[in-house]
């Protein structure tokens, strides 16, 4: 008998073999290179200072400016600048005496996922994370007895239209989410309003004018929005709000200025924009979802730039709230003329 040691198998070759790192992981190089942009990032005040910039009306600011962000000194603050410069997130010009800052073009969109769909996601984390929920086994059913229910009140729409619009949302709904559970209900939701903005185009809108507030996540902004122009006009205008990526939920922050306007946040839940959406607005108004809106002849768009309140400080989420509240008031008397305004039924 044999006293060698039994050699070790090779490993198999064949298709069976698992994925090498080499193949499917990032490259060591470039994993370095993101590390450094992440670990310039990783720092309270610089996120605060982006932020700034990003919701800056002019897309830039002043040194001097930016150093109101937090309670420290210029130098410091001209040192974190230097920071996000070096790894590429920002640019400068010198003006005079002062430096302006933007964030660079090639980075935009990567910081505007930052700030708008990963930071409110990293947030919002583990509030859920104790409450483990279940998915339906075979949704495709109970989703066709919705859309058997919805036909009949939506007789000029073909039953074929209802129940794909009715599959359509609930996937929709379940890829933003990520979960399946209470989404048939919710998905049931959804395809009313796309169903009723579906009529309303067909039949070549109505008297009541419809407004659309899109930002990235559905989940705080344009939420409020809607929520404003409907305290403010009731049923003389039609809101509504979407997300280019929408979010699992309405932001904690966001709940309680919802609340005071008489709005169900689990009502407004976060939705994904559709060609439905914005075929069925006389107004679309954006906020910081950059260019993912479909840009359709006849309609009127307007850009916002404000501030996210899932990120902000509770006296950050007044002045959010104040400055939309102003540009729906604006709007709305554009839209109505003969509306009074009317400031004390606005909560403060």
């Amino acid at each position: 008998m044999s006293t060698l040691s039994p050699e070790r198998p090779a490993a198999p070759t064949g298709s069976d073999c698992g994925p090498t790192p080499e193949g499917h992981a990032m490259g060591t190089e470039a994993a370095h290179g993101v590390a450094a942009v992440l670990k310039a990032l990783a720092d309270p005040l610089r996120l605060r200072m982006l932020s700034f910039l990003t919701t800056s009306p002019t897309g830039e600011a002043c040194v001097c400016d930016i150093a109101g962000v937090a309670d420290v000194s210029q130098p410091t603050v001209s040192h974190h600048l230097k920071v996000l410069k070096d790894v590429g997130v920002l640019t400068s010009e010198r003006r005079g005496t002062w430096v302006w800052y933007r964030v660079a073009p090639d980075v935009r969109g990567a910081v505007t996922a930052l700030l708008d769909s990963f930071a409110p996601a990293a947030l919002d984390a583990g509030r859920h994370r104790d409450r483990p929920l279940a998915g339906l086994v075979d949704a495709d059913a109970t989703l066709t007895r919705v859309a058997e229910g919805l036909a009949s009140r939506f007789p000029d729409l073909a039953p074929d239209l209802v129940l794909r619009t009715v599959r359509e949302s609930y996937a929709a709904l379940a890829r933003g989410a990520g979960v399946t559970a209470h989404l048939v209900p919710t998905a049931q939701r959804f395809a009313v309003q796309r169903l009723t903005d579906i009529t309303r185009t067909a039949a070549g809108g109505s008297h009541v004018p419809q407004v659309l507030f899109v930002c990235v996540a559905n989940a705080g902004r344009s939420q409020l929005a809607a929520a404003l122009l409907h305290h403010h006009a009731g049923d003389a205008v039609i809101a509504r709000s979407a997300g280019s990526a929408p979010a699992g939920a309405v932001h904690a922050t966001v709940r309680p200025l919802l609340e005071e306007l008489g709005t169900d946040a689990e009502a407004v839940f976060p939705k994904p924009l559709t060609d439905d959406a914005v075929r069925a607005a006389d107004v679309v108004v954006t906020m910081g979802c950059g260019d993912t809106c479909p840009i359709l002849p006849g309609t009127r768009y307007e850009d916002w730039v404000v501030g996210d309140p899932a990120l902000a400080s509770p006296e950050g989420v007044a002045a959010i709230r104040d400055d939309i509240d102003a540009r729906v008031r604006a709007l709305l008397a554009d839209l109505l003329p003969s509306t009074t305004d009317r400031p004390e039924e606005h909560p403060r």
